[in-house]
């Protein structure tokens, strides 16, 4: 499979014939290659990056899914939905759609190069709850590290819900740090609580998940670095759940942090 076809069967939702990773030397410095590609055409046909997605980030779910460190991926203005606290988000296309819920950060500036968290919180607008559906392109989510990366980080959708500016939520950044650390999420569908996750899943908060993103970014060859504008959200609290049309399900996080509603259509 080359970057056109891995496309192709994104457009589509059709699952791939094989994973990559059943090819001699396909490692993560291939996949993150061939995940570029991906994205170079997606710019070509006149799709718009709006962010990343940071996945794998919940330590507590690395067994299960046998991936044992963070990935990345991008955000589209064709997979991006913003809303003010309830959204619609269509399923259509998806290919094994899971749902997280999850803590997403809105840059006002680039970070400065090697940024401490002093730094990341001076270059955050605001945050945000969101929604994340992931898809796998493989049977049964049945994958190695090197697959996911080239799936596009198994990115398919993301929801946002109101966005908090950041002083409004804390001073510093040590204050966000613990706030979101010590935050706490139930996540219902259709009115039945399922699961409860906290912030801290998020290595240990989702400021420093997106502190070891800026990392990770900046040292992948060919990577675009962050930038004004971006939405980066920082990886599930929960695990991943399954998700049909005509579902309703909920995130209810602490306070001060806003709650979450999202229906699915077809």
């Amino acid at each position: 499979m080359n970057p056109q076809t891995l496309l192709d069967h994104t457009d589509q939702g059709r699952l791939w014939p094989a994973p990559l990773t059943a090819q001699a030397g396909f490692d993560m410095e291939t996949a993150y290659a061939q995940a570029l590609a991906v994205r170079q055409l997606r710019i070509a046909r006149g799709e718009q990056a709006r962010g990343f997605k940071v996945g794998f980030t919940n330590r507590t779910i690395w067994p299960r899914y046998n991936v044992y460190a963070p990935i990345w991926g991008t955000v589209w203005d064709t997979t991006l939905t913003l809303c003010d606290g309830d959204g619609t988000l269509s399923l259509g296309r998806t290919c094994q759609p899971r749902l997280e819920p999850e803590v997403a950060f809105g840059l006002k500036t680039t970070p400065v190069a090697d940024p401490t968290l002093d730094d990341l919180f001076n270059a955050i607008d605001w945050v945000a709850p969101a929604f994340e559906i992931v898809q796998s392109h493989l049977p049964d989510w049945k994958f190695l590290p090197a697959d996911t990366v080239a799936d596009g980080a198994l990115h398919a959708r993301l929801l946002i819900g109101r966005r908090v500016p950041v002083r409004d939520l804390a001073s510093d950044s040590g204050a966000l740090d613990a706030l979101l650390a010590n935050a706490s999420v139930t996540l219902s569908r259709n009115g039945d609580a399922l699961e409860q996750g906290q912030g801290r899943n998020v290595l240990d908060s989702p400021l420093r998940a997106l502190l070891h993103f800026a990392q990770t970014l900046r040292a992948c060859p060919g990577a675009p670095d962050l930038r004004e504008g971006d939405v980066v959200t920082t990886g599930t609290w929960t695990d991943a759940w399954a998700v049909l049309p005509g579902e309703r399900w909920s995130a209810d996080f602490s306070d001060p942090l806003p709650s979450l509603t999202v229906t699915f259509d077809v």
